[in-house]
């Protein structure tokens, strides 16, 4: 039955309306939301949550690669449901041997020991769009052969069509159709889905990873073989290793988790803060390691790309924020389609400056809890009444963001992100080396006051000493105070990226969450706060020896 159309189609719109009526009605009879209806709420959430999962592992397809989809779209959908959605793991039945030999024979255009010597019968891996098998080249290379699912095409292209009248639903009944451009996220959808199908696009992304980071000390991607890789087989070397999570392993290889976690972080800061593709799902599963601690990469069906335009337009935030010009910023926003032409760009600008004042003004001893969950409740309404809307590459970054920052805290709990990206930082400020990084790109166009600051500057980030006495001065304690804004905003930016600016409820139900942008794991805004109270004490240290001295 899970191949036949009309079956899928009912299935999947049936289960829409259902969740519809469900709103509807919860709404109709909870005018007041107390702490027990607020409950209720998040009881109803989950239970919906838990519905769609259990019936996207039933029908597989496009249902379990959707629901990936939406759990980086927290623009769209509350946070209890997104969390229900991360535990979606595109982990299916396989399908009998001879429907896959039977694809591979077709693609091939013969029988396949015409190209192998062998092949196992049981995949290794078995996802919604492809299996995996191992294999043997005719001259002794073990092989990994991916083969797309049986008459997965043809799913995917019925449940877009279910699909599409659950968004034209959407569209009708609920709230999210007067803000966000569903026929847009619908087309992204069917883009970013239907390039998923088509293995020669993740064979370019594997040669573009495999050249990019050929020279990347510690980290390896493996060869493919291009000659055997089609729309429907891809073929790469078969790799001896294990999750990067697994920790009998690292114990029974001596390894050390600081140095894996640190060839992780520098692996995907490289990729998230620079113009290019970017891996978008890093989980420990795509990450793998040898027991000489080499680090794999594998599995490119999924990626975003930051392009020059995107980095040039996020310059322009960071310079806006840096010289006050806001109409800059909202101009950057609109261009990277975050904003919806009828939003109301005042209330953006405001809310913007507010917050950017509260942080440069260096405040930070009114900088306590209460004050962030006004912030986030001003969010919240803000959200709720503007027409926003995140497009899937933002929405990927973030992802990647949160599951790598997952994977570096499993791997060594101890982590210091803050020490870590001290020397990124660092590189940034004296321009870098590549033109292609995005920090360089900031601080040679937008952030000129910083290059013609003393060398004191650059010390700081090996010397604090040497910068609470280069802090003195009234000009460069205000230079100082833009360093940590810079900061900050890319850690705001990338609490951004994840979703929590973008946070989108069903009608008039934004003030029952507290937190917005959690969905990626408090990432950005994690850091953010965290640069906040470092920047605090900084000031209360300095404010402190300045007293001491008479000034």
């Amino acid at each position: 039955m899970r191949y036949n159309a009309l079956y899928r189609i009912t299935i999947i719109v049936a289960m829409a309306i259902k969740f519809f009526w469900q709103i509807f009605w919860f709404q109709r009879f909870h005018r007041i939301w107390d702490e027990r209806t607020r409950n209720k709420w998040q009881e109803l959430l989950v239970k919906q949550a838990k519905e769609y999962r259990k019936k996207a592992l039933m029908l597989e397809g496009l249902l379990i690669k959707f629901g990936q989809f939406l759990s980086t779209r927290a623009d769209l959908l509350p946070p209890v449901f997104l969390k229900e959605l991360e535990g979606l793991v595109d982990r299916v039945e396989p399908v009998p041997f001879e429907k896959s030999k039977a694809i591979l024979e077709r693609e091939w255009g013969g029988d396949v020991s015409k190209h192998l010597q062998e092949i196992g019968d049981e995949p290794v891996a078995s996802a919604s769009i492809g299996e995996v098998y191992k294999g043997k080249l005719h001259n002794g290379q073990d092989v990994a052969v991916k083969i797309q699912r049986y008459r997965v095409e043809k799913i995917f292209h019925t449940d877009f069509k279910a699909l599409r009248i659950v968004f034209w639903l959407l569209g009708r009944l609920t709230s999210i159709g007067k803000k966000a451009d569903l026929g847009a996220l619908y087309r992204e959808l069917v883009y970013v889905m239907g390039k998923e199908l088509d293995f020669t696009e993740e064979l370019k992304h594997s040669l573009y990873f495999k050249k990019r980071f050929s020279g990347f000390k510690g980290v390896y991607v493996p060869d493919y073989h291009e000659d055997l890789s089609t729309r429907r087989v891809l073929v790469m070397e078969w790799i001896e290793g294990v999750k990067i999570t697994d920790e009998s392993f690292i114990q029974e290889n001596n390894l050390k988790r600081e140095d894996l976690a640190k060839r992780v972080f520098d692996l995907f800061v490289e990729q998230l803060v620079s113009d290019g593709m970017f891996h978008a799902d890093p989980h420990s599963g795509n990450l793998m390691v040898r027991s000489d601690g080499t680090i794999v990469m594998i599995d490119f069906g999924m990626v975003g790309e930051i392009s020059k335009e995107d980095a040039s337009y996020i310059r322009m935030i960071i310079q806006g924020f840096i010289m006050d010009d806001y109409d800059k910023v909202i101009g950057a926003l609109e261009d990277m389609d975050f904003l919806l032409p009828y939003a109301n760009r005042q209330k953006v600008k405001r809310l913007l400056k507010e917050t950017a004042d509260m942080y440069l003004q260096g405040d930070f001893e009114k900088f306590d809890q209460e004050a962030l969950n006004q912030i986030m409740k001003d969010l919240q309404e803000f959200v709720k009444e503007q027409p926003i809307q995140m497009p899937a590459d933002y929405a990927f970054l973030g992802r990647a963001a949160s599951i790598v920052i997952g994977v570096l805290t499993t791997v060594y709990p101890d982590i210091d992100l803050m020490k870590w990206g001290k020397p990124v930082i660092k590189q940034w400020v004296s321009g870098g080396e590549s033109d292609a990084s995005l920090y360089k790109e900031v601080i040679k166009d937008t952030a000129k006051p910083l290059l013609s600051l003393p060398k004191s500057l650059n010390e700081y980030l090996t010397d604090a000493p040497r910068q609470r006495a280069f802090e003195e001065r009234k000009q460069q304690r205000q230079m100082f105070h833009h360093y940590y804004f810079f900061y900050a905003f890319l850690s705001f930016f990338l609490f951004i990226g994840g979703g929590g600016f973008a946070l989108y409820s069903l009608e008039n139900l934004a003030s029952l969450y507290m937190y917005i942008g959690f969905i990626t794991g408090a990432t950005g805004l994690a850091a953010f706060i965290l640069v906040a109270s470092v920047h605090f004490r900084t000031i209360k240290i300095t404010t402190k020896d300045r007293r001491n001295k008479g000034e």
